[in-house]
């Protein structure tokens, strides 16, 4: 991935090299139990897997991290037997990539307020709504969709299922041009009139909203790592650039500084995992991980930025493409703001 991340990330491309590379180590299903045809690892070998992609290329780590997490767990963890043998050996093979359509036009943070639609009619539901910032929109093989199928308002009247591409009626709009994670396409899907057969419904009818924030607990570890992936590699372009000519006594604090404050961000985000492979409550260690892994992630890179100079601020600088990637992670699965509202509610409770 490493000698392709300038390319896709100039050129907007999906770096469809390095995901089938990753298919075929067995990386796409590393959350996925061996009786499903995936690797049958934890949450912290989940981790460490995204971590260790991001520091090559944040892209393809959000693309794995996405269909890994939101775009397959939901499955395993409130999938039916039949849904489960149906969907995650394809999943885990690589055969079809996962993606978690929630966020809408006028619901973003408050996801209980979104507006898509699933009317039930015999045997089916049918589906109508527009998804938007839709990670992997146009390549995925099945998206894991939220809508409102009964009259309840808020978050019990919602209902989560599973839509593959090429469904009548499904069909992605506009695909976003972004400041960065540049590899990873991100754009709308459209709903007009798609049958999805009772099956598909994943857990119970109006269970939507509790799949979908038991699924962003578990991704918020893989935001986690997706920033000390990225923060990782501004430590280390720093290191090399600062061993390899002269340098000043506030070089090295500035230096010492991120790699003390990325130590302290990775056992955090660590901890999360090791609670979450343990079955053990981890939602308030989740938002306290992505929360200051994010943000540990975009000050490294800024700090790269200000170590490299001016050549650090040229397009084309990877310390440049660190700043751009980094500051998505601060918004999306939840924006930092919604993960302290999240920490303090556990706090206080």
């Amino acid at each position: 991935m490493l000698p392709l991340a300038e390319e896709v990330d100039r050129d907007h491309r999906f770096p469809q090299e390095a995901v089938t590379a990753a298919a075929e180590a067995g990386l796409l299903g590393v959350l996925i139990p061996r009786e499903y045809g995936g690797a049958g690892l934890d949450a912290l070998a989940f981790a460490i897997c995204i971590e260790e992609l991001a520091q090559a290329c944040a892209s393809t780590s959000v693309i794995v991290d996405v269909h890994t997490s939101v775009g397959s767990e939901p499955i395993l963890l409130f999938g039916t037997e039949e849904q489960k043998r149906k969907w995650l050996p394809r999943l885990a093979s690589g055969e079809l990539l996962g993606a978690f359509a929630l966020t809408e036009p006028a619901s973003g943070s408050d996801a209980a307020s979104l507006k898509s639609t699933a009317r039930r009619t015999g045997g089916a539901y049918v589906l109508n709504g527009t998804k938007t910032f839709i990670t992997n929109a146009g390549h995925a093989g099945m998206y894991i969709v939220f809508a409102r199928s009964g009259a309840e308002e808020r978050a019990a009247g919602v209902s989560a299922f599973l839509v593959p591409s090429g469904t009548p009626g499904l069909r992605v709009g506009q695909v976003f041009r972004k400041m960065g994670l540049n590899g990873s396409p991100t754009g709308e899907l459209v709903l007009e009139d798609v049958e999805v057969p009772v099956e598909n419904r994943l857990g119970g009818e109006g269970e939507g909203f509790t799949v979908a924030m038991r699924a962003l607990d578990s991704g918020r570890i893989g935001i986690s790592g997706q920033a000390l992936g990225i923060a990782q590699a501004a430590v280390d372009e720093s290191r090399s650039l600062l061993a390899g000519g002269p340098r000043e006594q506030g070089d090295d604090f500035l230096l010492a500084d991120m790699a003390t404050r990325l130590e302290s961000a990775r056992l955090l985000a660590y901890h999360a995992a090791w609670l979450c492979s343990l079955g053990r409550p981890f939602t308030r260690q989740a938002s306290m991980a992505k929360l200051h892994c994010t943000d540990t992630a975009m000050q490294l890179a800024l700090d790269g930025v200000q170590l490299a100079g001016q050549a650090g601020a040229v397009a084309g600088s990877p310390f440049e493409r660190h700043v751009r990637d980094a500051k998505a992670l601060q918004i999306y699965e939840g924006s930092n703001q919604v993960q302290r509202i999240v920490i303090a509610r556990e706090v206080l409770r």
